[in-house]
């Protein structure tokens, strides 16, 4: 993309809070990396809350279909993608493909693969990081709902109207 001239980060632009989001997605990838390799963290932290294997398997599941439902949405994205909202050069709505069942996919498949990870994982620093994660995500989603509407007007009222903001 970047030869047709297109920017594709430019997450942090238009506010520097968006960064908050790369600490919790540190703290959720050190935690399950100091639980799988032996890697120095307080072992309170990392304690899981329960001792089955089946809702680990569960999470590996579903930390791969939302690997495969991530592909799925950045070919549906096509030119579109932008990691950040991209006031300068934004591309056509993209209402298709799996937009055309949430408008957030990818924050879906980022929630669905980080609370697979948790069933795997299953320690305290996980699950608060993922709720951290998710209001992160949810106050993103807003900001970026009200760049769509004003840049799109209409014809994103009317998409707004057709698919729910995650699921």
């Amino acid at each position: 993309m970047r030869k047709k001239g297109i920017r594709v980060i430019v997450f942090g632009q238009t506010d520097k809070s968006d960064f908050l989001l790369v600490p919790l997605v540190l703290a959720i990838a050190y935690s399950a990396l100091a639980n799988t390799f032996g890697l120095p963290i307080w072992g309170v932290l990392i304690h899981p809350f329960w001792n089955s294997a089946i809702p680990g398997w569960i999470g590996l599941c579903l930390s791969l279909i939302s690997i495969i439902l991530f592909a799925l949405t950045l070919a549906s994205f096509g030119d579109s993608f932008r990691v950040g909202i991209d006031e300068e050069k934004p591309d056509k709505l993209i209402t298709q493909g799996m937009f055309a069942i949430s408008r957030n996919p990818i924050y879906v498949c980022f929630l669905l693969f980080f609370t697979g990870l948790f069933l795997v994982h299953r320690n305290i620093v996980i699950a608060i990081a993922i709720a951290l994660f998710a209001m992160a995500i949810h106050r993103q989603v807003i900001r970026e709902e009200k760049f769509l509407v004003s840049h799109y007007g209409e014809e994103y009222k009317r998409y707004r109207k057709k698919v729910r903001r995650y699921l």
